[in-house]
């Protein structure tokens, strides 16, 4: 189906042949059937509120008979059960196709019978299953529909003819069905007046009185209202504040299907009924359901804008709404209409007044939950008496009620439940007993904290994993990437406390998580840390070394700006000694003990340069016994110090700072330990060499003064020494020299022997000697021989490789001289052939002259 199109007429038969005509003729005929299931099938789906296939697929899909069953369901849901439909999903028929308990779907048959249908509608079940007749189940459907209409039990059957347009294709197959099963089809046309003439009342008196309304609808209110009360129409339900929507109404309805029942019939070779005219008995009742359940549905609409139950529930009682099971003990109403009215004008953008059916529903659903409010409120208070009886398996039992709406329990761990329950009743005896919704939450709670201890207990991570992360165990601050952590932890937990057999509560769960999460921060805090003091070290910046030590991640104390170059220099000592042995960066341990060191280096350098400011301060004063004071003050730490040799001191390091002394140095910067800079007059000490600023040159170091004093205090022991023992000293020398002097004489006396001894022993030790010398060669001579040839051909290799290494370097100035020697001798052999030629020029000359001169002689 494409879409809307023109209605084939009389004109196209004009100018044809009878052949043309009859083909033309039966092209109408599938036509016409087409828009019948295209109506069939329309009015279905809006009856199931689903999509049917095409009207060309139509007829098989309706084979199986479960389609024509659910809509049995719709109308008749006491004689057809959706339970009792066989295979309702059709996923059998899909899968293999037909199957013969499929003819057990005879409850649309029951259904149709049930609402007392005409039985001359009735299409038999090989019609159906058997597909021997499909239109005469079209013919039914439609049939039904009409009849529904006037019961207002289903929505009006529209008629599609000369509305819809198929292809020519789908036109054709249709022609070819038709002609090759020899199918007729019924009267569709006929329908509204079989369903008249079938009643049991006086005919003449119906028809009249239905001609009467369809006259009297050209005419005003009253007329037609005279006319639709009229006893012999057998109309009921009529509304006289209805009237006016009522004429309206049918009006339009006659005026919409005149033109095309005339167009339908113009090609119908069947006898014209007075219906073909005028809407019939059944239409004009199903047009007044219409509008008396869409006044109804106005009312309804009114009370639920006004927001009052009492005008809603009156609504809900018209007997036009057809609504069973309306309870007056419910306020659910409202709140459920109220709702499906919202979500309706979300969906289509706009707001409208809901359908009878969306009323139905909606009335069930408030009745259901109103029925599991009530049975959840009874299971609640057996819940809470089973609480307070104290009985685990019992509270659990009822815990697991469906009727509570409770999350899951696991009877495993009743005595759980039991407890933390208990407690809880126990703080709300003020407020009475649980709700469900506490219930609920706590149930939740607790049989996600259930689910982990059974984890922990299993050693199962992955299911602590998916217990932990779950929502309702209400545990805060949760972190996914620390699951094993917490696992592990929590394990340890459960062994410390030896609650193997226990379980661990949603305190200590929580407890331990946060304890968990606090560590993992702060350590992942230092290792940020260490990364960016490590960072500044590569960068060899003191001041971003500084500034990251501050950090409070670091956990470092006492950092001081001061300190910021000694810090950084040792740090950076560090790391030059550690990448000597690996690649890994110092970690925070040795930067805190870097730290410290820095600091103490600080204060000691600082307690030093201010002893060794006093002692040059003294010194300049000139006072020996002030010097000598300050000289054995604990903070200097001078060794040697004796206070005999204060006058020496101060003496020796008078002269050493008058050495040091240069004109015009007033600086008060110096220098301590060579890298320690103090001010000699605000007392402070930095690691950083001030800018721009001299140093005084003229002050003494803590090493000069330790120098001066090891000197002084020396010579003093020294003097003192020997002053103790002169006696001791003189006669140690005089031994000396009686020992030198006997000596010298024995060796004066007796060396021409001692010379004469020596020469034989040292004549035997060197003939000795020799002569092992000489027989160790004779054992050896083939080794000798052999490691002199050796030592010949590495000596001569070397002069080889050293002469042929030699030419390869200078290979380009050998060539040059060869080339050089080369020219030299071939312009010397040229010049000798040139004078070898001129000799033997000269030669034969000389012959010739000879030759000459002996010929003259000879005449």
């Amino acid at each position: 189906m494409e879409g809307r199109g023109a209605v084939p007429g009389l004109a196209v038969y004009e100018c044809l042949t009878d052949e043309e005509m009859d083909e033309q003729r039966r092209q109408n005929i599938a036509y016409q059937y087409l828009c019948q299931l295209e109506e069939a099938k329309r009015w279905m789906e809006a009856c199931l509120k689903e999509e049917l296939p095409s009207p060309v697929e139509l007829e098989e899909s309706l084979q199986n008979g479960v389609l024509l069953a659910t809509v049995g369901h719709c109308f008749a849901a006491s004689v057809v059960l959706l339970k009792k439909i066989y295979d309702v999903e059709q996923l059998w028929y899909q899968a293999t196709g037909l199957h013969f308990c499929h003819t057990n779907n005879k409850f649309w048959l029951s259904a149709i019978a049930h609402i007392s249908l005409p039985s001359t509608f009735f299409p038999e079940t090989t019609d159906i299953y058997d597909r021997k007749s499909m239109p005469q189940v079209i013919y039914c459907i439609h049939a039904l529909g009409l009849f529904l209409f006037r019961l207002g039990l289903a929505p009006q059957i529209h008629d599609l003819y000369g509305k819809v347009k198929f292809t020519a294709e789908k036109l054709s197959n249709m022609t070819s069905e038709l002609a090759k099963y020899g199918l007729q089809l019924p009267a569709f046309s006929k329908i509204g007046g079989i369903l008249a003439n079938a009643l049991s009342f006086d005919e003449a008196a119906v028809r009249a009185a239905i001609l009467a309304i369809n006259e009297a609808v050209e005419r005003v209110v009253e007329d037609t209202l005279t006319a639709l009360q009229n006893p012999s129409a057998l109309l009921g339900n009529l509304q006289e504040p209805l009237a006016a929507i009522n004429q309206e109404l049918l009006a339009q309805a006659i005026e919409k299907t005149a033109n095309a029942r005339n167009c339908y019939l113009q090609d119908d070779g069947d006898g014209q009924d007075i219906y073909d005219c005028y809407l019939t008995q059944a239409e004009i009742q199903g047009n007044i359901n219409h509008v008396n359940v869409h006044g109804a549905l106005e009312v309804v609409d009114d009370a639920l804008e006004r927001q009052s139950p009492e005008a809603l529930l009156e609504a809900l009682q018209n007997p036009a709404l057809a609504l069973q099971g309306v309870r007056r003990d419910f306020a659910n109403y409202l709140e459920q209409l109220s709702s499906d009215k919202e979500q309706k004008a979300q969906e289509l953008g706009l707001v409208e007044l809901l359908e009878k059916g969306e009323v139905h529903t909606g009335v069930a659903a408030a009745n259901m939950k109103g029925d599991q409010e009530q049975a959840m409120l009874q299971a609640v208070q057996r819940t809470n008496k089973a609480i307070q009886k104290g009985v685990a398996a019992t509270m659990v039992k009822e815990l697991m009620c469906p009727a509570a709406q409770l999350h899951p329990v696991y009877p495993f761990a009743s005595a759980v439940y039991q407890q933390e329950l208990a407690m809880l009743q126990q703080q709300q005896q003020q407020q009475g007993e649980l709700g469900q919704e506490e219930l609920f939450v706590v149930v939740e709670m607790l049989s996600a904290v259930v689910l982990i201890n059974q984890a922990l207990e299993a050693r199962d991570t992955s299911g602590f994993r998916s217990s932990l992360v779950n929502p309702a165990t209400g545990l805060a601050e949760v972190e996914g990437k620390n699951a094993q952590h917490y696992f592990d932890t929590l394990v340890k937990l459960r062994q410390v406390l030896g609650v193997d057999e226990a379980f661990l509560s949603w305190n200590d769960l929580q407890t331990t998580l946060s304890q968990v999460n606090s560590q993992v921060q702060e350590e992942t805090n230092q290792i940020l840390a260490v990364s960016l003091i490590n960072e500044a070290l590569n960068q060899d910046s003191p001041k971003k070394t500084l500034s990251v030590l501050m950090l409070p991640s670091a956990d470092l104390d006492n950092v001081s700006l001061s300190v910021t170059f000694r810090y950084h220099f040792l740090l950076m000592a560090a790391k030059r000694q550690k990448a000597q042995r690996t690649r890994a960066v110092i970690w925070l341990e040795e930067i805190h003990q870097e730290v410290v060191r820095a600091n103490k280096d600080t204060n000691a350098a600082q307690r030093i340069a201010l002893g060794v400011a006093a002692i040059n301060q003294a010194i300049k004063e000139g006072r020996a016994v002030q010097t000598k004071q300050v000289l054995r003050s604990p903070t200097v730490a001078l060794q040697g110090v004796v206070s005999e040799c204060a006058n020496g001191y101060q003496r020796v390091l008078e002269g050493t700072m008058a050495k040091k002394r240069c004109p015009g140095d007033t600086t008060f910067w110096v220098q301590h330990d060579t890298a320690y800079y103090f001010h000699l007059q605000t007392f402070q000490g930095t690691w950083e060499q001030p800018p721009g600023c001299p140093l005084n040159t003229s002050h003494l170091t803590w090493e000069e003064i330790q120098s001066a004093v090891t000197n002084v205090t020396a010579a003093h022991d020294c003097q003192q020494l020997w002053n103790a023992n002169v006696g001791l000293v003189v006669q140690l020398q005089a031994l000396f020299c009686g020992f030198l002097v006997r000596h010298l004489h024995f060796l004066r006396t007796w060396l021409p022997a001692v010379i004469k001894i020596q020469a034989p022993w040292r004549g035997y030790r060197q003939q000795k000697k020799y002569l092992e010398r000489l027989q160790y060669l004779k054992a050896n001579v083939d080794a000798i021989i052999k490691i002199q040839a050796w030592a010949r051909m590495w000596a001569a290799r070397r002069q080889y490789r050293r002469h042929l290494g030699y030419f390869q370097k200078t290979v380009n100035s050998v060539m040059k001289i060869q080339a050089f020697f080369a020219r030299k001798a071939r312009g010397e052999y040229r010049m000798f052939v040139y004078i070898a030629a001129l000799q033997e020029v000269e030669r034969a000359g000389r012959q010739k002259s000879r030759e000459q001169i002996h010929m003259s002689e000879k005449t």
